[in-house]
């Protein structure tokens, strides 16, 4: 059987890393499942959710030109549909600062979002009065300003 993106197939798991697990598929092929694609919920430690010789159902999402495979076990489990067009259209929040906090309405001023120039005007003057701060508290601890003492 041809390996192609998108096939369903059963595997063993072979080997567990702290990144994933190698899945033998059939033919001594052998594919990857990266951590990510082990559940839908986060993975810390790949061993809490599978162990070697652990029979399992696995999604071929990509296969490179070198013959890696990478493959996918969340994405082998059929949901019901209404998880599916859940998954499919992410939730429209809206623009976050930095913080992660909502940020105010129209961002930049003046009812628009800021612009390149702005940003990197802001950044450049925060980087600027960062620097004065650092030279004023590491002139200060050497005793003067900035002259070596012989």
């Amino acid at each position: 059987m041809a390996i192609e993106v998108g096939t369903k197939m059963e595997g063993k798991v072979t080997g567990i890393t702290h990144f994933g697990a190698f899945v033998d598929l059939t033919g001594g092929v052998t594919g990857l499942v990266h951590i990510s694609e082990i559940a839908d919920s986060y993975v810390k430690d790949v061993h809490e959710h599978l162990k070697i010789n652990d029979m399992v159902t696995v999604k071929v999402i990509n296969v490179d030109k070198d013959g890696k495979i990478g493959l996918s076990i969340r994405q082998a489990v059929d949901k019901p549909p209404e998880q599916q067009q859940q998954q499919q259209v992410p939730q429209q929040r809206g623009p976050r600062d930095r913080g992660g906090r909502p940020s105010k309405p129209g961002g930049g001023g003046f009812g628009r979002s800021p612009s390149f120039d702005d940003k990197l005007s802001r950044f450049l003057k925060d980087s600027e009065e960062r620097i004065s701060n650092l030279k004023k508290s590491t002139e200060s601890k050497r005793g003067g300003r900035g002259g070596r003492r012989s």
